[in-house]
């Protein structure tokens, strides 16, 4: 009888091109498709909360699986971790409803952006977290978070490509900055989020503090709705998908 789960996992993308298979490329999707054919003997339909991209990393990752294997779901954990490397690991299975789906689902996501803010890089780091070394004012850059609150068109935040296509509006219910000791971090909850959205909104942050933006203006380039009046894209290695919310 066939049963629908749901998994939650974790993993260090620094090794892969993203979640989703591409050809050529080491993905997340590809080694945890390799783990659950050694386990179950099928090769199955995955269904990801999201699409991270190369060098993103999640603490929570969701996916849900509509599967016939007699496998508990208690097992399920141990038994696909043993076929998986280091840098992935699944923390939970459980049955969901027949039309439950990971990704459509989804009521919303959470975001974290790690900033390491020191003179000097910290080796541990690399590829975790983006080291900016010049000072960093995480209440100016808190200040101007709160600009990106609420329902708006984010096509100002956001690369554009065969993805993105339709609505562009999402709701944003947490934007702030926080400094824990020399790590800053950016954390940022919506119902959705665009290709990028949240690495242009870093990088627009650090043109706050650069000077280059003013922290009231936040509001205006949303309006705008073009991508050449929001900062940069900020480098991948600091992002991590870092709750994904259901009913």
């Amino acid at each position: 009888m066939e049963r629908n789960l749901l998994f939650t996992m974790s993993y260090d993308g620094s090794a892969y091109h993203g979640w989703q298979v591409q050809e050529n490329a080491l993905t997340v999707q590809a080694v945890f498709q390799g783990a659950w054919q050694a386990v179950t003997g099928r090769r199955e339909d995955l269904k990801a909360c999201s699409r991270t991209d190369t060098g993103v990393h999640a603490r929570e990752f969701c996916v849900s699986v509509k599967t016939e294997s007699k496998v508990s779901p208690e097992r399920f954990p141990a038994a696909l971790n043993r076929h998986l490397p280091e840098d992935i690991a699944v923390k939970s299975c459980k049955e969901m409803p027949f039309d439950f789906h990971a990704r459509y689902s989804c009521k919303g996501k959470e975001y974290c952006y790690e900033i390491w803010n020191h003179p000097v890089r910290d080796p541990f780091l690399r590829g975790r977290a983006l080291h900016y070394w010049y000072s960093l004012e995480e209440e100016l850059l808190d200040r101007a978070a709160k600009g990106y609150l609420g329902s708006h068109d984010f096509s100002s935040f956001c690369t554009l490509d065969r993805r993105e296509k339709g609505d562009l509006t999402r709701t944003v219910t947490k934007a702030q900055v926080r400094r824990q000791g020399n790590m800053v971090v950016f954390t940022v909850a919506a119902d959705g989020f665009l290709y990028n959205m949240v690495r242009i909104m870093v990088g627009t942050l650090l043109r706050v503090q650069q000077g280059k933006i003013r922290a009231e203006e936040i509001p205006e380039i949303i309006e705008a709705k073009d991508r050449r009046r929001a900062g940069p894209t900020a480098p991948a290695c600091g992002l991590y998908l870092n709750r994904v919310f259901y009913e």
